[in-house]
């Protein structure tokens, strides 16, 4: 009890309203609380059954838990408050370990079922909300971040090597994995049932089917994709509390503004963060929406603290975590906190529904290929030797169209690839990382997807990687650290599988990204929106990596620690901080590697 008790105090900002602690036989369950629906007592956890046999706890949220109670209710079962996490709790009794197949939302939970001595642990079927574990010889112990692991204090910190070459390599560490050696993330969609003390293998409860392709004209799969946008939007404005909206002013928050607009009879709070770079701020295309549908608008100029902020934020995150955009993320949740307590998002809408350049790279490498021989060679070959300076990124698609499919994605999407980590490495770790890990794992990924097209085939891996383990990993750790709850309703199971059942045509056709979801917002947006170019959420890495943050990069990949650390050459380092100071641009590089040495000072070695 005493271990859980500090777990819990270490995820305080997760829920600073009320928390909860119940022991039975060898199970301790605790919960830290932010009130969100049902703000009464009754509304706290860890909650039982109606006869205190079958426990559990809950973190996010099930959006169809009114029709699912009166469903229970029906059959006779009791309940004791107006909570949705109730309703998994008897759930439960009608379905045992199935029970998940009926949840809409988004979740990590554990349910303890005392006669049984069972203990289920659940994570939502995209990975929206995190849960870690370690099973030790004689306890396990799980969480909702690694902070709150570690100060179980029942495990030794060490650092995981496989985890930390696939950081290096991704900018994140995928699931199982962690970047602490024996803690596993349990992956999304998947369930662990341990059993008189018998822990079971972590099985997957859900799979998004792409091998049944959806047909219909572009009118009427746009009008079954509105429908199901606004059902999505609707349940999830449901709240006691105040609720708003993430307001970037790109197509997919603009789309979810449009539509809760639409059902709200009050103005929507809407909120959106800047920076005084102004190339990089996308509040003009924010205030179109606010002003076409009268929202309650707040927007913030931002100029980062950054040697402050930076270790803060490492420590949050408690592994290695490099996405740049993770720093607007973290103001723009720490703004919104100030005004609602529920805010929805657009995530999702790109990976959905084909919104990324490598997607568009992928169906016309796809069509390359299958021209007669010698013709794709010819293509490639013409590519890779355009002689205008200007034309480099295409000389490099030129590079990537005869490569494996695997290897592309990664050249993509892997801001250090496999021969640059080995010029980075010692010769200890080249020895060890020789081989190419990732690209092994996303081979795998590429030869077990069952989509059938090139587009499909990479939002398959998109989804199963990057989704759940960054830009889910990226705004939960964001929004509970300011105690603000995120909704993305374009992660809705229902508009996923809608989505996953899409040919590939319907997502990008010709030049246009998006295709069917740009039909739908076509009525709702402004015209500007629709037609400007993707910026997404990145900050100008490379220009602070070679003038603002030079000094503490400097300092950070430098210092006598890392030095010793034995996974970095010094004068390989040495040598990426010169290359980037004489305009080589390396600073995603040069990011990823100071992010890492952060995490040791701030989280393996505090």
């Amino acid at each position: 009890a005493e271990a859980v008790r500090r777990m819990c105090d270490a995820m305080v900002h997760r829920g600073p309203d009320d928390h909860g602690l119940r022991a039975d036989g060898p199970c301790v369950l605790g919960h830290r609380r932010l009130s969100i629906i049902d703000l009464r007592p009754g509304g706290a956890q860890p909650m039982t059954n109606e006869d205190d046999t079958i426990a559990i706890v809950v973190n996010g949220e099930i959006y169809n838990f009114q029709e699912l109670r009166q469903e229970l209710e029906q059959r006779g079962h009791r309940f004791k408050s107006r909570s949705d996490s109730e309703v998994v709790l008897h759930l439960y009794e009608e379905h045992g370990v199935d029970f998940l197949d009926h949840l809409r939302g988004m979740f990590a939970l554990a349910l303890w079922d005392g006669p049984r001595r069972r203990l289920v642990l659940a994570r939502d079927r995209f990975g929206q909300k995190p849960l870690f574990y370690r099973a030790g010889p004689k306890v396990f112990v799980f969480a909702s971040e690694l902070g709150g692991l570690v100060a179980s204090r029942v495990f030794e910190k060490r650092a995981d090597l496989d985890a930390i070459d696939a950081f290096i390599s991704l900018q994140y560490v995928p699931a199982p994995m962690t970047a602490y050696a024996g803690v596993k993330k349990l992956p999304a969609g998947h369930r662990l049932v341990i059993e008189n003390g018998v822990v079971h293998e972590p099985e997957p409860y859900f799979t998004l089917r792409f091998d049944e392709p959806r047909e219909g004209s572009v009118q009427g799969l746009t009008q079954e994709l509105a429908d199901m946008l606004e059902e999505a939007v609707r349940i999830r404005m449901v709240s006691d509390v105040p609720l708003g909206a993430f307001l970037s002013g790109g197509i997919d928050s603009s789309l979810i503004v449009a539509l809760m607009a639409r059902q709200s009879s009050q103005p929507v709070k809407t909120f959106s963060v800047g920076f005084t770079s102004k190339d990089h701020s996308e509040l003009p295309y924010a205030k179109l929406v606010a002003d076409r549908y009268g929202t309650d608008h707040h927007e913030m100029i931002v100029e980062p603290d950054m040697s402050s902020i930076i270790p803060k934020m490492v420590r949050h995150y408690g592994e290695p975590f490099a996405d740049s955009s993770a720093l607007p993320t973290w103001y723009l949740c720490e703004y919104t906190r100030t005004g609602v307590t529920v805010a929805l998002s657009g995530d999702a809408g790109d990976e959905a529904f084909g919104g990324y350049r490598r997607y568009m790279h992928s169906r016309t490498a796809r069509a390359i290929r299958q021209m007669p021989w010698p013709l794709p060679q010819m293509a490639a070959g013409l590519l890779t030797n355009l002689p205008t300076p200007q034309a480099q990124e295409v000389r490099d698609y030129g590079e990537r169209i005869m490569q494996p499919e695997y290897i592309r994605f990664l050249g993509l999407t892997a801001p250090i690839p496999h021969k640059d980590r080995m010029a980075l490495y010692t010769g200890e770790m080249r020895e060890r990382f020789a081989e190419d890990q990732m690209a092994l794992e996303f081979r795998r990924l590429f030869e077990a997807s069952r989509a059938t097209d090139a587009v499909n085939r990479v939002i398959d891996v998109d989804i199963k990687t990057y989704l759940s383990d960054n830009i889910f990993t990226k705004v939960d750790i964001a929004s509970m650290a300011h105690s603000l709850e995120v909704r993305c309703p374009l992660i809705d199971q229902e508009v996923m599988q809608f989505a996953a059942s899409l040919p590939g045509s319907m997502k990008i056709r010709r030049m246009t990204t998006k295709y069917l979801l740009r039909q739908v917002a076509e009525s709702l947006l402004p015209k500007k929106i629709l037609t400007r170019p993707k910026q997404g959420f990145g900050l100008p890495i490379d220009r602070w990596m070679k003038e603002d943050l030079a000094p503490l990069s400097r300092e950070v990949l430098l210092d006598r620690s890392a030095r010793e650390r034995g996974i970095l050459d010094p004068s390989a380092i040495e040598s990426l901080l010169e290359k980037q100071q004489r305009g080589e641009p390396r600073g995603f590089q040069i990011w990823s590697l100071m992010i890492l040495e952060l995490w040791y000072r701030e989280c393996l070695e505090a």
